[in-house]
């Protein structure tokens, strides 16, 4: 993570590999800076597949088949049993190996080393419980599909905690926001010039995914089918409004599979989700325009 620097009522950092502001109406203090900041860091340096130091690189490379489990453990992998039911397994947070075989590795090599393969059968391989996260076999854990929400989330409770008023944190597609109503456009996936609709948000969250956003190659991306481990070709982009923004990026993942839509209305979150030919669909009721 690169120093972030504060710059009037806005605070512009990047972490986690991807580009954040941070929007209150007054700007935040040192204090409230270095508290997000180790917020961030200790989330990356338990979750993230790309740092030899982490938690989950120990259960992958088989330093350890048994780890303390992060505090953030249960609340995102119970979230993926709905998300594995919801979509017949299409969502699997032991994808990471399957990814890394098509090239998004932990050096980002970008470089396949052989076809698509399956994902384990997380319910059999991965394990937490009583304060230990196992895994039977060194295995990749991945949590692409509600990490960064989750990490949102965590973040905006911090600066909440500080400052009074408004508050806004965008993690680059992953938005969550307390207080006055955020009007967002939602980006053409083929086209960042255009949107292809606006919606607002109120005291929520509105998390989007793409395929064109980290993707290499011919095709390659890092939307996956679990059970194939081959980049899903039907949807182009998602976007899911939640009152977190963990189950809005879960929701922007599941959108991407059947199931997505069932899923959100057990959830009453809206949603918009476009198909790789431009045709768009939304949810019942959705709280916002779509351009035709």
């Amino acid at each position: 993570m690169t120093p972030p620097t504060a710059t009037g009522s806005t605070w512009a950092f990047d972490a986690i590999g991807t580009s954040w502001a941070i929007d209150t109406a007054e700007p935040l203090s040192s204090i409230a800076r270095d508290e997000v900041t180790a917020r961030v860091e200790r989330f990356d340096r338990e979750w993230s597949r790309f740092r030899d130091d982490s938690t989950v690189s120990a259960l992958a490379q088989g330093r350890a088949a048994s780890v303390p489990a992060p505090p953030d453990a249960d609340a995102m992998l119970a979230l993926y049993d709905e998300l594995d039911a919801a979509t017949a397994g299409a969502v699997n947070p032991l994808v990471g190996d399957a990814l890394a075989r098509l090239g998004y590795d932990a050096r980002l090599t970008l470089t396949p080393s052989g076809a698509p393969q399956p994902a384990l059968s997380w319910r059999h391989a991965l394990a937490w419980g009583d304060g230990r996260l196992s895994v039977s076999t060194p295995s990749t854990i991945d949590v692409g599909a509600v990490g960064k929400g989750r990490l949102v989330d965590l973040v905006l409770d911090v600066v909440g905690a500080h400052a009074d008023g408004d508050v806004v944190v965008d993690a680059s597609g992953d938005l969550a926001a307390r207080g006055a109503p955020v009007r967002v456009a939602l980006e053409h996936p083929y086209d960042p010039t255009l949107a292809i609709g606006v919606v607002t948000v109120t005291d929520g969250a509105l998390c989007a995914s793409a395929i064109n956003r980290r993707a290499w190659g011919d095709g390659l991306h890092h939307v996956l089918d679990a059970r194939t481990g081959a980049p899903v070709r039907a949807f182009a982009a998602t976007w899911a409004l939640a009152e977190t923004a963990m189950r809005a990026d879960a929701l922007a993942t599941a959108l991407f599979f059947d199931g997505g839509p069932e899923l959100a209305a057990s959830w009453n979150a809206h949603w918009v989700r476009m198909r790789t030919d431009g045709r768009v669909e939304w949810s019942p009721g959705f709280p916002g325009e779509v351009f035709s």
